[in-house]
């Protein structure tokens, strides 16, 4: 392990990165229920979703732990599987065979920019301060996806969003498990945020939120979704924008949550880089291009795997431990399914706590850093979105400098990113 992932060098040992690991499983676990019942809906195969989301999770963050040795976790994306399902298939009434084949092309051009180190240019490429700024906003926004798994904010009516139940349910269970990792973390009790998960998860039983095991543990077969692809309308205006959208979103979620993640665990160097982010944006491509062979959507980095740096995880042998346990969830799911998002949401509240510390190292005087810092921070839990937040921030940088006598201290690549999310808005 010393060999393999360096764990001196980063302060760091098995015990804790393995800890780590769990933790940061267990808390995007989720993804194993909720990916096959939105690719469901566009008609494909639950049980061979299922299983097409474990392998691609456990391939795709084994690529992260041996090939850039950095604790993230990845699996497919959120939102990206939503689009898949509800915009390409359910609303333009193209088949899933021609969305994955999206994603498949979409994984294919990720390889050609990261060899070619396009996608680490626009990671170097963003300032300082909006660098600090995406970690203060993945924090507000993990927290508020803990928040809503829990039904603790809900939709409203008559308001955009209310707070929800929270005298029973799973609103009283998720603040429960706020008060007990909370408790745990006072007292420094290491491993508080697992622990904190498997209490509320116990504590759900009596409340009739957790339910025991059930099903089949075999893993469902691949065979309906594997390697099926429809190249018929590859060269179609429909079939550019869609590649389009995948391309853009997923390039800046996965750039938003290396960075803001990468800021937290102490990762990014002098110079405001993050160490072997190139190899980062493979095991995102790699991810990508074989989920989609095994008959998936868009494969990404993790914003939840803020919750295993938290608990200490420096090093690949975390992301390593969550990759075994997606293969492990392959033959004991029911087992990994019964943990209800309330248990998970504590975790992602507290995590978000954790997230805001840069925010303290933000330039707040000069108002050309300021706003964009602040437009980057609170459009992502606004939109839901943390590809929005990033350009929210990008765009009045690049305006804001330009505009006032500043200019020069723009990056020339940061440039173009402005003008590929003006693009991108336009179209």
């Amino acid at each position: 392990m010393e060999k393999l992932f360096k764990l001196k060098e980063h302060g760091t040992s098995v015990k804790v990165e393995v800890l780590a690991g769990l933790t940061t499983f267990m808390t995007m676990a989720y993804i194993l229920i909720v990916n096959p019942l939105i690719l469901a809906d566009a008609g494909m195969d639950f049980g061979a979703v299922f299983t097409a989301t474990a392998l691609s999770a456990a391939i795709a963050t084994m690529v992260m732990a041996f090939l850039a040795n950095l604790p993230f976790a990845l699996a497919p994306g959120m939102g990206l599987n939503a689009f898949f399902a509800y915009a390409v298939v359910l609303g333009m009434g193209y088949s899933w065979e021609f969305a994955l084949t999206a994603v498949f092309l979409e994984g294919i051009i990720f390889l050609i920019l990261t060899a070619f180190n396009v996608r680490e240019a626009i990671v170097n490429s963003i300032p300082q301060n909006i660098k600090k700024a995406i970690s203060v906003g993945i924090g507000l926004f993990i927290a508020f996806i803990g928040l809503v798994n829990a039904d603790i904010i809900v939709g409203g009516g008559g308001t955009v969003v209310s707070l929800g139940e929270v005298t029973s349910g799973t609103g009283l269970l998720a603040i429960i498990g706020i008060l007990i990792t909370g408790i745990l973390l006072v007292f420094k009790v290491r491993g508080a945020l697992l622990i904190g998960i498997v209490a509320t998860t116990l504590i759900g039983f009596p409340m009739g939120i957790t339910h025991a095991p059930s099903g089949s543990w075999a893993p469902p077969s691949l065979a309906p979704i594997l390697f099926k692809f429809d190249f018929s309308n590859i060269f179609s205006m429909d079939m550019l924008i869609v590649l389009f959208t995948f391309l853009f979103v997923d390039m800046f979620d996965t750039v938003g949550t290396l960075i803001g993640v990468s800021t937290k665990a102490g990762l990014i160097d002098k110079d405001g880089n993050i160490p072997k982010v190139k190899a980062a944006l493979f095991a995102d491509a790699v991810g990508t291009t074989i989920g989609a062979m095994l008959g998936t959507s868009t494969v990404t980095t993790y914003v939840e795997s803020a919750a295993g740096v938290a608990e200490g995880g420096k090093t690949g042998l975390t992301a390593f431990t969550a990759a075994i346990l997606f293969l492990v969830a392959l033959f004991l799911s029911p087992l990994f399914l019964m943990i209800p998002g309330a248990a998970t949401a504590p975790v992602l509240v507290v995590v978000g706590l954790f997230m805001m510390s840069p925010i303290k190292e933000i330039d707040l005087e000069d108002y050309t850093e300021a706003i964009p810092a602040f437009l980057t921070i609170i459009m992502m839990p606004l939109t839901y979105s943390i590809a929005e937040g990033i350009m929210f921030g990008m765009l009045s940088y690049v305006i804001l400098k330009a505009f006032t006598g500043k200019a020069k201290e723009v990056h020339p690549v940061t440039y173009i990113v402005g003008i590929l999310f003006i693009l991108k808005y336009v179209l």
